[in-house]
């Protein structure tokens, strides 16, 4: 018989408009009695189905993730009633027999046995710096649309800036671009679009000249660029506030971003912006694999028959991943610390760039755990023997031209192994 835990717990079942709530009630004997109610999602009856669970003494509640219904009901009950929050897959009914009163039912069931498996939701601090840190992943996510819209006005409108500029949206470009919306292609000045070409692209004025000789922008890509800009620079504004706002709430733990900023290819922001979604209390993780599990870098698990098949990463993570990919990418351009540009070399060769640098990001985020937890700075024990001469020696691709050098390096007589091939 599967062990009972919950003599007493609830199952919900949320939805925008209304919570179908079933309490079970287990005595020795193993007899469960049930009690149903529905409840609106309005804070009035919020209020009374608390006051419900506590005149049942009912302090376990078990409830599905559904889309963003269930937080205000969690933010409620959080602070009196263990409540335990579980991914849809988990608590799954059985195919046509699916109803609201039945779904509460069977959470209710499921969580009294401890069969449900609750997903993390950190304290309240941290779960409101996560809501700014992904309303931040939001607005880059606008500004990366509004510049690739840009980008199409000036291709339609024959504006080859972005081909001879490395960054279409640097100085340069900005104040080039102002100067061709106030002007024609028959009077524009080459002088003055020459002046304003700052020095690091002096040396790429007679193309940028030659980029923009014969332009047209019609009245509508004037408009659509006019409002793209603006907004740009207003998602601008936004992303930095945010920022601010990010840094202020993080003050209380802000040794744990120095920390984690210690290691190459984090900066202080992108430090701020995994803790925010992570915590800084690594206890609730089983160990450092757990944590790459659940940042979804870790290769899922998937064999039957003694095969394995597809073990791609899975889809968790979806906004902690990428911030260490692009961590990963950072790390391994880094020349004062190469630690992690040297692992990358060595699985690329095996695996690919799209490997390795998934590999480089679980590597880092199982170096956070570490720092995390142990509040030391990056440190990792094979750092010193990486790092040694000795595992820079490059590989020497021997051929009939050096290969004569390359044995006299080694202290080798050329002349006597020359006489014992004539022979």
């Amino acid at each position: 018989m599967m062990k009972l835990k919950y003599s007493i717990c609830c199952g919900l079942d949320v939805h925008k408009n209304v919570i179908v709530a079933t309490i079970v009630i287990t005595n020795a004997d193993g007899i469960s009695e049930y009690k149903q109610k529905s409840f609106s999602t309005f804070n009035s009856d919020i209020r009374k189905f608390h006051s419900w669970l506590i005149e049942n003494n009912c302090y376990h509640v078990c409830m599905e993730s559904t889309g963003k219904y269930w937080i205000p009901i969690f933010n409620y009950l959080e602070n009196d009633i263990e409540v335990c929050l579980t991914h849809p897959k988990y608590v799954k009914a059985i195919k046509g027999k699916k109803t609201d009163k039945k779904d509460s039912k069977w959470i209710a069931d499921l969580y009294k046995f401890d069969l449900v498996r609750c997903s993390f939701i950190p304290p309240k601090d941290f779960r409101q710096l996560r809501e700014i840190a992904r309303y931040r992943f939001k607005l880059v996510c606008m500004k990366s649309s509004e510049k690739n819209r840009i980008q199409n006005c000036m291709t339609v409108s024959n504006v080859g800036i972005a081909s001879v500029l490395s960054d279409p949206f640097g100085k340069t470009a900005t104040e080039i671009m102002s100067y061709l919306l106030t002007h024609t292609s028959d009077s524009i000045d080459e002088k003055a679009v020459r002046r304003l070409i700052k020095k690091g692209a002096k040396a790429k004025s007679d193309e940028i000249i030659e980029a923009i000789r014969g332009y047209n922008i019609e009245s509508d890509q004037a408009k659509k660029l006019e409002l793209a800009r603006s907004h740009l620079e207003y998602l601008d504004s936004m992303i930095t506030q945010s920022e601010v706002e990010l840094y202020v709430r993080m003050k209380p733990y802000y040794k744990f971003v120095e920390l984690v900023s210690t290691m190459p290819g984090m900066t202080e922001l992108s430090s701020t912006i995994v803790l925010a979604e992570t915590g800084v209390d690594m206890s609730i993780f089983d160990d450092a694999k757990h944590l790459c599990s659940w940042c979804g870098l870790s290769p899922t698990n998937n064999e039957s028959a003694g095969k394995k098949k597809s073990v791609r990463i899975s889809k968790a993570g979806d906004y902690l991943k990428p911030m260490m990919v692009q961590c990963a990418l950072a790390a391994i351009k880094s020349k004062k610390q190469p630690y992690f540009a040297i692992k990358y070399g060595r699985v690329k060769k095996r695996r690919g760039h799209k490997k390795a640098i998934i590999a480089i990001a679980r590597m880092m985020i199982v170096c956070i755990y570490h720092i995390v937890s142990e509040e030391k700075p990056f440190n990792p024990i094979d750092y010193e023997e990486l790092m040694s001469p000795k595992n820079h020696i490059e590989r020497v691709i021997l051929n009939e031209n050096n290969v004569f050098a390359y044995l006299e390096s080694l202290g080798y007589d050329s002349s006597k192994l020359v006489k014992r091939n004539d022979n």
